[in-house]
């Protein structure tokens, strides 16, 4: 083996254990944001029903709809961008002002657009609720827009403490004293959005004492106000990302918005619980695509494209074997997880088996969205999302008056599905970065054999029982576990592990 081969592998195994250290962090704040978030939709579909639990996640998809817009790409801008900027120390203060400012100004044009055209489209929401919560969207599209600077410093703990444990610890502690006291939609509203305003404060404040302990390291203090050619650079990436993040969100939350409009509140309170679920179930994207985004960039940048593919075909393996077990589980069991929300709820099983089962065919391509942003490709990720939102958009509209919450799951899941079949041809076409695809279907067979085939034999033999679902945990655990210890150095499993021996 020459010397650059072995510095290639060696370099690659380091992203692997960086990405094994920085997963582990990044899944327990995953793990325990999902947690918080499936208790916050507990509180609220039991305090209030299908009807009124509909109008507060209809509320929660119009508010994380104009925060996606109103931080005008400048989240993206934060882990794209900061990685980059390790060899000119002396504009990252620049930067930061640069992007918080503009997210603080987008996110007041946002929530000036609830208060005052949202009311008038009669999607379905209360216009005092819409007008009492928009006041919280800048602070949020504060927070969030320091919270991703801080992925792109390499601030992980201080990302994860405030965006997946603080966050949504508050907003539940609100939640619950507001079901206890009035149990209103508009009660619950307030609670979840006010939770914002407290972690923009402290998002902002740990950003700057990074910000000055990275200049003190570096021995340079730099201006607070950027350059032109920083601002171009940081526009003309933003621009399209801004409108791919709109679309985005619209994509995850739309559903719920439309499934209101055209079929009720109440269908859209059993649709949202089940599209929660599915948002919950995302622990292990979040997780890894927190680590890897930042190094994608790193590593575009620098041109290793070797070591990029090696990466993002470890990465997705991972997904795989760790996020496909949630959704099977959560699949075959659906209508006894949806019954914890209330009986009224079970008429959305069906479609959160078709939303689990969207979900671990679209975790095939990886990380691939993120592997696209960050090389600089936000206008290709718009394009993608824009035709990926017509689709939906359409799709809802023909199948939700024929089929209800069912029609609705199925346009989400054709809808993911063109979304990473365009992102994947793109990065194989622009970067030359093949997915791989037959080394994650193996990854995929593994919890399809030790998970799902138990999971349904249970299901048939006991029913949607909470022993069935017990036993079933139980025994994929095991099965998992005994197959990572023979044969888990296929997918690097033994590095996972290695890596969290070392950091003990």
């Amino acid at each position: 083996m020459t010397a650059a081969h072995t510095a290639t592998a060696d370099d690659g195994s380091a992203d692997r254990r960086r990405l094994a250290r920085g997963g582990g962090l990044s899944f327990v704040g995953s793990a325990v944001s999902a947690a918080l978030g499936f208790v916050a939709t507990v509180v609220v579909t039991r305090a209030l029903g299908d009807a009124g639990a509909g109008q507060v996640l209809q509320l929660m998809g119009v508010l994380t709809i104009a925060m996606s817009f109103g931080r005008l790409g400048m989240d993206s801008v934060g882990v794209w961008l900061m990685p980059r900027l390790v060899d000119e120390p002396q504009r990252i203060r620049g930067a930061l002002t640069l992007q918080l400012g503009v997210a603080l100004l987008g996110g007041a044009i946002a929530a000036l657009a609830i208060a005052l055209v949202l009311p008038g489209l009669g999607i379905g929401i209360d216009t005092e609720l819409l007008r009492a919560t928009a006041a919280f969207v800048p602070a949020g599209c504060l927070a969030l827009t320091a919270l991703a600077a801080l992925r792109g410093l390499g601030e992980l703990r201080g990302y994860v403490v405030l965006g997946s444990v603080a966050l949504p610890l508050a907003r539940v502690a609100l939640l619950v004293v507001a079901a206890l006291a009035l149990a209103t939609p508009l009660a619950l509203g307030l609670a979840w959005s006010a939770a914002l305003a407290p972690l923009a404060l402290a998002a902002v404040a740990v950003l700057i004492a990074r910000a000055r302990r990275t200049g003190a390291a570096a021995g340079v203090r730099g201006p607070w106000l950027a350059d032109g050619a920083l601002v171009r650079r940081t526009l003309g990436y933003a621009l399209p990302r801004t409108l791919s993040a709109v679309l985005e969100q619209g994509l995850l939350w739309l559903s719920v918005i439309l499934v209101g409009a055209l079929a009720g509140s109440a269908a859209a309170g059993d649709y949202g619980a089940a599209s929660r679920l599915i948002a919950a179930g995302l622990i292990i994207d979040t997780a890894v695509r927190v680590v890897v985004s930042p190094r994608f960039s790193a590593l575009l940048h620098a041109g290793r494209l070797a070591e990029t593919e090696a990466l993002y075909r470890t990465a997705a393996s991972w997904l795989v074997l760790f996020s496909a077990p949630i959704y099977l589980l959560l699949g075959v069991f659906a209508p006894l997880v949806l019954g914890w929300f209330g009986d009224s709820f079970r008429d959305g099983a069906i479609a959160l088996a078709i939303l689990c089962g969207g979900a671990i065919v679209t975790f095939l391509a990886g990380n691939v969205h993120s592997l696209l942003l960050m090389s600089g490709r936000s206008g290709w990720a718009a394009g993608n999302k824009a035709a990926v939102l017509a689709l939906n958009i359409v799709a809802n509209l023909i199948l939700i008056p024929l089929l209800g919450v069912t029609g609705a799951a199925i346009a989400w899941a054709g809808s993911m599905l063109l979304d990473a079949l365009l992102a994947t041809v793109e990065v194989r076409l622009l970067l030359g970065i093949r997915p791989g695809l037959a080394h994650v279907l193996g990854a995929l067979l593994v919890p399809l054999v030790l998970v799902g085939i138990p999971a349904v034999a249970l299901r048939w033999l006991l029913g949607a029982t909470p022993g069935a679902l017990a036993a079933a945990v139980a025994i994929s655990a095991i099965g998992l576990l005994v197959w990572a210890r023979l044969a888990g150095r296929r997918h690097q499993l033994d590095e996972l592990v290695a890596a969290f021996r070392r950091r003990g």
